[in-house]
Order: structure tokens, then C-alpha cells, then sequence
């Protein structure tokens, strides 16, 4: 999901290790660089091709298992429930639902990606804007996505897409999904976008909305906000948000119900510093 700036050092990151005395050498064409390592990883590598069919087989391997038995609840957390007590929405005799996030979960987007990087800026919200209205046909389905939805229509599951696209670009969100072979998402019933509510880029509100209609059994995306609010509150440090993330609660539900893609190209760790990374007690320096 694009909820955060694709800042230009991430871009820029695949020239970082140059030796000093090659940078002061003029710049070839950005046409003859190569993509920033994060890019060449998830878009193009076997790797991440595989990595993420693998996710897909095992959404779509769950969720035909699992309506084999009716769940008392749903996979979405209750309002006011918290990681540390975890309460679920009711399913009752509900309509069973798979909700995923779009970007970088359902497809991924070639056109942009590929213009920040050769121009060696950050996330452009006009541009992404541009993107939301004209991309159809211009991204792709993610390896085994098609496949996945397929699977999860024909047991019967609702797939519904809850993403941070503009809900002023509903109808271009509905041709970009339908043009990459995952079918029909019709705005309001199969497809949740931000300014449905007044949630704003949090989807808490809407995963609400879908659970009370819904016995949702899946959730699926790339950013743990796909998940719960409670991973991106506001300058949460990145200590907490690791706890919150491998608790004993989340980890009950990851690939239990909660499908996390990879993606190394953009997220709210990008804010992470050295010892976040790195932690000070496991500093080594060769003699």
C-alpha cells in the first residue's frame, strides 16, 4: 500500500557502497542505471516471484480449509480491542471475506515505481494521483494472485480489495484490478478506498465495516497497517512496534489468518537508524 513517501535516499540506495573517487566521475544516463537494488529484488527477481506465489498458494490453501468448519469469529479485530487483548468481530452466519490491500499485495505497479526511480525523486502524490486514474492495464498481477482469487471465488469467498488508494479514483482503481486478471471489484461493496469515512489512511474503520457484513477469514497485505492501526501509531517506537508485531497474539495469526507479503521497496520502516537495525550489542569490527 502506498501510505508513506518513497523517499529518495531508498531510491538512490543501490549507488550508496561507490567508491569515493567513482562519484566524482559525471553521472551516466539514468536510462543505462540500473534499478535501486530494493526495485531489482521485489519486481524482478525469481526470488520474490517465488516467494510471493508461495504466499498466495497458502492463503488460498487456507481459506478453502478453513471454511470447512464455520470460525466463531473473524480475523478482524473488534473496535477497542488491542494487541495485548485481542477480541475479533462476531461471524454469526456471516458471508465468509478475504481483504487484501491493492498496491504491492494484489499488483504490483510497474509505471510508478520505475518513474521515481529513473528520476531519482521520492513518492509524488500528483503523480501517484496521475497513476490511480490512467494505470489500468499498466500493472500486473502479483505471481499467483490471479490464481489465489480464483481459488477463494470458487469456495465461495468474497474477495474484497481495502486499499489507501483515493476514493475520488474508484473507477480507474476498479479498471487497474480488472485489467491485471483478478476480476470485478465494484467501489463501496468490493472495494474500500480512503475517504470512504473519515478514517482517513488508517483502514481500522473500513475493515469494521467490511467485518459487519462479513465473517472475514483472511487478511492479506504488505504493511502491518493492512492488519491493525495499532502497528502505525504515531511515532510508536520501533522497539514497541517489533513487540507488537512478534507477540504472542500477532504471531497466533500470522499465516493463521493475517498473510504478509514482502516488500523491501517502501514501508514505515524506513525511518528505522542504525541501532534500530543493528542492535549495540551485537557491534563487531574486524581486527
Amino acid at each position: 500500500m502506498r501510505c508513506v513517501a518513497l523517499t529518495a535516499s531508498l531510491l538512490l540506495a543501490g549507488c550508496a557502497n561507490a567508491p569515493a573517487e567513482v562519484v566524482t566521475t559525471p553521472s551516466a544516463p539514468s536510462e543505462a542505471a540500473k534499478p535501486p537494488v530494493q526495485l531489482q529484488y521485489l519486481y524482478g527477481s525469481p526470488e520474490a516471484a517465488v516467494g510471493v506465489r508461495a504466499v498466495n498458494a497458502r492463503i488460498a490453501d487456507y481459506g478453502v480449509w478453513r471454511i470447512r468448519e464455520r470460525p466463531t469469529d473473524s480475523v478482524v479485530l473488534a473496535p477497542g480491542a488491542t494487541m495485548d487483548a485481542p477480541a475479533f468481530a462476531p461471524c454469526g452466519d456471516k458471508p465468509f471475506a478475504a481483504v487484501f490491500d491493492a498496491d504491492e499485495t494484489l499488483i504490483w505497479n510497474l509505471g510508478p515505481m520505475r518513474h521515481f526511480a529513473e528520476k531519482g525523486t521520492g513518492f509524488d502524490l500528483k503523480i501517484w494521483d496521475q497513476w490511480e486514474k490512467s494505470g489500468a492495464g499498466k500493472a500486473i498481477a502479483m505471481p499467483g494472485s490471479v490464481e489465489m482469487v480464483n481459488r477463494l471465488r470458487a469456495a465461495g469467498i468474497t474477495v474484497i480489495a481495502n486499499t489507501n488508494r483515493s476514493a475520488a479514483n474508484a473507477k480507474g482503481s476498479e479498471d487497474t484490478l480488472r485489467a491485471a486478471g483478478l476480476g470485478e471489484f465494484k467501489h463501496g461493496e468490493t472495494l474500500f478506498l480512503m475517504g470512504d469515512d473519515a478514517g482517513g489512511s488508517s483502514k481500522d474503520g473500513r475493515r469494521a465495516t467490511i467485518a459487519s457484513k462479513y465473517c472475514v477469514i483472511i487478511l492479506g497485505g504488505d504493511q502491518l497497517g493492512d492488519f491493525s492501526q495499532q502497528f502505525n501509531v504515531k511515532d510508536l517506537p520501533a522497539a514497541q512496534r517489533m513487540a507488537l508485531a512478534t507477540s504472542a497474539a500477532a504471531t497466533a495469526l500470522w499465516d493463521k489468518g493475517w498473510f504478509l507479503f514482502p516488500n523491501p521497496v517502501y514501508g514505515p520502516w524506513e525511518k528505522l537508524g542504525w541501532d534500530d537495525a543493528f542492535p549495540s550489542d551485537k557491534q563487531w569490527e574486524p581486527k
